[in-house]
């Protein structure tokens, strides 16, 4: 019926969606109130929890390869009765059997017949079901990775128990277990293999988890009662547990074994990827490594450097304090880090340079910036104005970031008006200062107004002898001199000599021109993280014992003292957080370089290039290769992250 709100179709579907959520509810729910049940009877009958406990592991483990069919079926001819039965009644029959073996374990305490009965059981359970799996799930066994990941595995489970204190007997037969199904199932092409084959590869863990359970003894009065008490923590978190599992190690897991293989995820290639990525130019190129050093931006670091590392000599013979957070070498050395840092990395290029610009890049500026407006902003009218608007950017996407700053950067034919506001101000800029009306007259006197009051401001802080203030004024008004030089003679702005002698506008290809164009990407990221800085910082800020403030101003501290030596020392701990978050975050780029050059001019980095490699070209082994390499250079961080958080706690 046209018209209607609600088809035939999307209402099925409602329906069916309904009574999915209703049935998973419903399941979950008696199952949590059944394993509540099953270790109620730990204190009460300890023969009847293992019973139970039996049936379910049985039934559960044959279900779950009959479910997904890794066992014999009956063939294509056997009628609805039969196929039912190979889903229901097999695990139940498994059910039994493992039921029986519990409860005969559970009544005998003599530990040499325990083990031989768990070992024995477990050996022809094993087997049994090795001899009973499908044809296309029967591995061809390799006897050397068979027997190395069972040794390695092994003796791992052996180490982290003799670390423990522990008996390493236990840990290695569980080991065992788990090698010997990686090297048995995991290597090896399942399908080609024999049905003696299949049974040595189940049989081995069988016998090895059955030892396990035979080493254990009956628990006693007090160890039921440990047993029902841990259960119920367990019973919350093993939940927990499994998603982490099947969403987090599962998936690392595969990536980590998908690396190790070739493109189609065939052929064991071992290490091969890595190399490939490690040895690729796109990937990681120092070759004209000989060219930071005639990088203008190195030689200026160098020489600003050396600026601040003489201030802080001259300081440290006289006052012994010459290099502390704040002091006149401060801001000079930290300015020649960044030029430094931005010299090297523009020339070593590649995605890995990339990341590692980005991590620089985005992390300092994005704290700097962060810090620095959680402190002016401090206590300061309109205080949560300000904050307001410089938060706003963190309720954008980074898609929509991107868009919107893609249309900042944009530049037009130089014959039409430039829509990108960076062009626009560019080009009038240029405009201005070769021109000769009246905003290249204003333009001029405010450039040499700057350049004089940077002038006062040195000498003020000479008459009032705040040297510390002295370096920073004096670059900043180095570089207004620049400017204004530029701005009144040579001409500074969006404009070029063509040549017919004339003066024509001339646009910056922000998002095209290499390498810079990766910081006009970084900017994009520190506009939308500076806010998050800000907020977390400003409330360290304010968690300052006023005490200490006061005191400090007490004993003729100045401001720039007071933030220094007292506050900053005070949000350390923070600050190590918003600089660890950012880090993996900015690791993690990927949406920003989607958007606004797709990786192309030089500006690729290792989640996109990690997008493409799997995605576009199919190549898996590699694309799963820079999966783990991101996942490894995030993990130090996070781990970081961790401690600290355990220390404070």
């Amino acid at each position: 019926m046209q018209g209607a709100i609600l088809s035939g179709e999307d209402l099925s579907k409602i329906i069916s969606t309904l009574v999915l959520i209703v049935v998973a509810v419903g399941a979950s729910a008696s199952l949590w109130i059944g394993v509540n049940l099953l270790f109620n009877q730990v204190r009460t009958s300890w023969t009847r929890f293992n019973a139970l406990a039996g049936y379910a592991v049985g039934f559960l483990l044959l279900l779950l390869l009959q479910g997904n069919r890794l066992l014999k079926p009956h063939g294509p001819d056997a009628d609805s009765i039969t196929r039912l039965g190979e889903l229901l009644w097999t695990p139940l029959l498994g059910a039994l059997i493992f039921s029986a073996l519990a409860v005969i374990l559970a009544n005998n305490d003599d530990q040499t017949r325990r083990l031989w009965i768990a070992s024995g059981s477990g050996l022809l359970l094993g087997g049994f079901i090795g001899i009973r799996l499908a044809e296309d799930a029967r591995p061809e066994l390799e006897i050397l990775p068979l027997l190395l990941s069972t040794i390695v595995i092994a003796g791992i489970g052996a180490g982290i128990a003799l670390l423990r204190g522990r008996n390493p007997v236990p840990a290695a037969l569980i080991g065992v277990a788990l090698g010997w199904l990686i090297g048995g199932f995991g290597v090896p092409e399942l399908g080609d293999g024999s049905a003696l084959e299949s049974a040595i590869a189940a049989a081995v863990p069988g016998l090895a988890i059955g030892a396990r359970i035979g080493l254990t003894k009956n628990a006693g009065v007090v160890g039921r009662a440990r047993i029902d008490a841990k259960s119920r923590g367990a019973i919350f978190l093993v939940p927990a547990l499994f998603f982490v599992t099947v969403s987090l190690i599962a998936p690392t897991l595969i990536t980590i074994w998908l690396s190790l293989k070739d493109e189609d995820s065939v052929d064991l290639v071992w290490f091969e990827n890595y190399g490939s990525v490690f040895t690729d130019i796109n990937s990681f190129d120092v070759g004209n490594w000989t060219n930071i050093f005639t990088s203008l931006l190195f030689v200026l670091g160098v020489l600003v450097g050396l600026g601040g590392l003489a201030i802080g000599l001259v300081l440290r013979k006289r006052t012994g304090d010459g290099f502390s957070a704040g002091g006149p070498a401060f801001a000079p050395l930290m300015i020649a880090m960044v030029m430094i840092v931005f010299g090297v990395l523009s020339v070593l290029r590649g995605t890995i340079m990339n990341n590692l610009w980005w991590v620089f890049t985005v992390t300092v500026f994005s704290t700097g910036l962060g810090l620095a407006i959680a402190v002016l902003a401090d206590r300061a009218k309109l205080e949560s104005v300000a904050k307001s608007i410089i938060f706003m950017p963190m309720a954008i996407s980074l898609v929509g970031a991107s868009i919107i700053w893609r249309l900042v950067y944009v530049a037009r034919d130089t014959s039409k008006s430039q829509t990108g506001l960076m062009n626009a101000v560019w080009v009038e800029l240029g405009r201005w200062s070769t021109g000769s009306g009246l905003p290249t007259v204003l333009g001029t006197v405010l450039v040499w107004v700057l350049v004089a009051l940077g002038v006062a401001s040195i000498s003020r802080s000479l008459t009032s002898r705040t040297y510390d203030k002295i370096p920073l004024r004096a670059l900043a008004t180095i570089v207004l001199l620049w400017i204004a030089y530029r701005f009144t003679f040579d001409g500074i702005g969006g404009f070029r000599t063509n040549s017919a002698g004339e003066t024509v506008p001339d646009t910056i290809f922000f998002v095209q021109d290499q390498p810079f164009n990766n910081v006009w990407l970084m900017v994009i990221l520190i506009w939308i993280q500076t806010g998050f800085a800000m907020v977390i910082m400003s409330a360290a800020i304010k968690a300052v014992p006023t005490e200490l403030i006061e005191a400090a101003k007490v004993d003729g501290a100045t401001e720039s003292q007071v933030f220094w030596r007292v506050t900053l020392p005070q949000i350390r701990t923070t600050i190590g957080v918003v600089v660890t978050t950012l880090i993996v975050l900015v690791m993690k780029v990927y949406d920003i370089v989607k958007v606004v050059t797709n990786g192309n001019f030089g500006s690729q980095v290792l989640a996109n290039d990690m997008f493409e490699e799997a995605f576009l070209f199919s190549n898996t082994g590699v694309g799963a290769a820079l999966a783990v390499i991101l996942f490894v250079s995030v993990l130090p961080v996070m781990v970081l992250n961790i401690r600290r958080m355990q220390r404070e706690a």
